[in-house]
């Protein structure tokens, strides 16, 4: 009765803040913390086939020990191959980065185990230990509640489409950029009359400003010039959010508004969008798989940060509680 009772509980949460709003990220958490609470009420249903609670615990603890041997590997493997294709910038080492950490908390907690009578070793590797968890459980929520949002918005329609650059080669537009105005195309068919905004100014890099790029590859595409609108002054993606709204508020659109991003970038773009008191939802385009690992963690990495108070918080008292019950014992 208790599980099903907190089952209930965090369901009704999660379900009253989505239909509230859904670009809050606080709704990653509650989704994660629903999804774990289902599952332990689903689990205690089992308690009269003790046989079947067994197999449940062995194949969680086989994919929890096989993810832990694996990962680590796969994400240092997705690290190497990110800095060949994407060069050495430090946003493309977060796959090595997170590989590594994952392969420290892991020698660390094996180091507290078989060094006993170091207890100051066993209190680090707790201390990790509890850090690992919180930024794995955020982690995972995050990544889930993104599949979820983005797989909720994906048919929606609009009478605008802001287009967000992404870099330029030169003077031509890469395929990350070009997946997203093949996917502002493919939402634009549904309304011949949907205007295409592409937002983008020149990097120093650049031989043209981005939305001069994307106009020329929608008009190539056979898109109306007259559905075109060109805002080349945005250089993040606060400003391509706000300077596009703006634009087209100035041309008297009263209309729905989407926005078109990498499926890896919506979550984050939709919290930014109400963090800015603009009234838009945002879907995505689909990335190279190699690239979406990194992806995530860049996103994720971004998110902790709009709300470093709160998460700093937890992790100091996660990483120092152990620390100070070591002290006071």
């Amino acid at each position: 009765m208790v599980p099903a009772l907190f089952a209930l509980f965090t369901v009704l949460v999660f379900v009253v803040r989505f239909v509230r709003e859904p670009r809050r990220l606080g709704n990653a958490v509650w989704f994660a913390i629903a999804l774990l609470f289902t599952g332990m009420w689903l689990f205690s249903l089992l308690q009269h086939a003790g046989w079947a609670q067994t197999v449940v615990i062995l194949v969680c603890v086989a994919a929890a020990a096989l993810a832990a041997l694996l990962l680590p590997w796969a994400l240092i493997a997705n690290g190497v191959v990110m800095l060949r294709r994407e060069g050495r910038r430090p946003a493309n080492l977060l796959s090595l980065l997170a590989g590594l950490a994952m392969l420290g908390v892991f020698a660390l907690t094996v180091s507290g185990l078989f060094f006993a009578k170091q207890p100051w070793l066993r209190t680090l590797a707790v201390s990790a230990l509890l850090v690992a968890g919180y930024v794995a459980f955020v982690f995972t929520g995050l990544v889930l509640y993104s599949v979820l949002y983005s797989r909720l918005s994906r048919r929606a329609r609009a009478g605008a489409v802001i287009v967000l650059g992404s870099g330029l080669l030169g003077d031509r537009v890469p395929p990350l950029l070009a997946s997203r105005l093949d996917r502002a195309m493919q939402v634009s068919q549904r309304s011949p009359e949907t205007l295409l905004v592409v937002s983008g100014g020149q990097g120093p890099d650049e031989l043209t400003s981005e939305a001069a790029a994307m106009a020329g590859y929608l008009t190539e595409a056979g898109v109306p010039p007259s559905r075109i609108v060109l805002e080349d002054q945005a250089t993040t993606t606060d400003e391509n959010l706000r300077f596009s709204v703006e634009l087209l508020a100035g041309r008297g659109f009263e209309g729905r508004v989407l926005a078109v991003t990498n499926n890896y970038h919506v979550f984050r773009t939709a919290v930014l969008a109400r963090r800015l008191g603009l009234k838009l939802d945002v879907i995505g385009a689909k990335t190279a798989s190699y690239f979406v690992p990194s992806a995530f963690l860049r996103e994720f990495v971004a998110l902790l940060a709009q709300y470093r108070k709160t998460n700093a918080a937890a992790l100091v008292v996660l990483a120092g509680g152990p620390v100070l019950l070591a002290a006071l014992a």
